[in-house]
């Protein structure tokens, strides 16, 4: 299938949901993966299962947020940024119906003919509006899956002509979206910090302070894949910034955690978020709190959306580990970086396991 125009991308961008709406009954070559990174063989689904046996409920811990100031609460968001990485936010404060809304007005935008999301169709110098793939290196294999990509915060990145205009509630909805989520956050950030025995705005001060943290918005679109046995909607990899939230498709599973070396299938919790730590915590907390690898995979009878908001350190910022979290008998294990700097890797890279944190371990011993 011919590509749209390149754009600064090293080849054309061909838009996953006109491959699926083809009707063809094989994959391109460039989204099939090396066997070793394709969704689990039966043997993987046996670990998988065990390893999600030893919590209650049979997956990532689910903490209720019902009152968030309870030091129980902290306890709860600490132990489960320590062990998994990831939990499940229930009781979080955002309404369930602006949940409903955000995902109904963001299927209708995928919805629209394709001239009009090509409108949006982004670039690799900052990746926001409608796109493909991640990474600019040539003949890499790719996702199964179509993006879109905003900025909300900071004021200077945001960029008003780049917000759909259709479905005409898009944008009133998005942005209502990113303001409760964001305030969830720094619910959030207080409860980290708590659970590190460190003051309630620690964390939040070490982002630059509230009005310094940085806001995107990943709308995720997998459409249906004839052979979702070989490729991934998206490839392994943690998330390079702070802390991710996560709404899930409220139909189709496909989101999974690594979990000791298995892959394990998140259950959505119906109105709850995903919470997962980013990349930039594990570096604050001295990798007390985890940022974890997790996948997407892909559903030949079903398409999947999922919305996700990151919340980000300010990007000139340098961050190292936390001082109150160092010790001689815990040295600093990375070294300083600005956000700016960390987040070149994967957008020039795209996705690729933990190989980025991992190599500021390397460089600081």
């Amino acid at each position: 299938m011919e590509g749209v125009g390149a754009a600064g991308w090293p080849e054309p961008v061909v838009r996953v949901q006109s491959l699926s709406e083809s009707g063809a009954a094989t994959i391109p070559d460039r989204y099939v993966k090396p066997e070793a990174e394709r969704p689990a063989t039966p043997l993987e689904a046996a670990a998988a299962a065990a390893a999600a046996a030893e919590t209650e409920g049979g997956g990532i811990p689910v903490v209720d947020l019902l009152s968030p100031c309870d030091p129980a609460t902290a306890r709860a968001v600490s132990e489960a940024c320590r062990d998994w990485g990831f939990f499940q936010a229930v009781n979080h404060g955002v309404p369930a119906g602006l949940l409903r809304r955000a995902r109904a007005v963001w299927r209708g935008f995928f919805r629209q003919p394709m001239e009009v999301k090509q409108r949006y169709a982004n670039s690799p110098a900052t990746y926001e509006g409608y796109g493909s793939r991640l990474g600019v290196e040539k003949g890499a294999v790719l996702d199964w899956g179509d993006y879109y990509f905003l900025h909300v915060r900071p004021p200077h990145l945001f960029d008003p002509d780049k917000w759909p205009h259709l479905p005409p509630e898009l944008r009133e909805t998005t942005e209502e979206y990113s303001r409760e989520v964001a305030a969830l956050c720094g619910r959030l950030m207080t409860a980290m910090s708590v659970g590190l025995g460190a003051a309630p705005s620690r964390l939040q001060e070490a982002f630059g302070g509230a009005d310094g943290a940085g806001v995107c918005v990943r709308v995720n679109y997998y459409p249906r894949c004839p052979q979702p046995e070989l490729t991934l909607g998206l490839s392994s990899h943690s998330d390079p910034g702070g802390m991710t939230v996560l709404l899930a498709d409220d139909r189709v599973r496909g989101l999974q955690v690594r979990r000791r070396g298995a892959w394990v299938t998140v259950d959505p919790v119906p109105d709850a978020f995903i919470v997962n730590v980013g990349d930039q915590i594990q570096v604050l907390t001295n990798a007390t709190y985890r940022s974890v690898e997790h996948r997407v995979m892909v559903n030949a009878a079903e398409e999947r959306l999922s919305v996700a908001l990151f919340y980000n350190p300010r990007s000139d910022l340098p961050l190292a580990p936390m001082p109150e979290l160092v010790s001689p008998e815990r040295p600093p294990l990375y070294k300083p970086m600005t956000f700016d700097e960390y987040r070149l890797y994967i957008r020039r890279n795209g996705p690729r396991g933990k190989s980025q944190v991992e190599s500021l371990k390397a460089a600081a011993t």
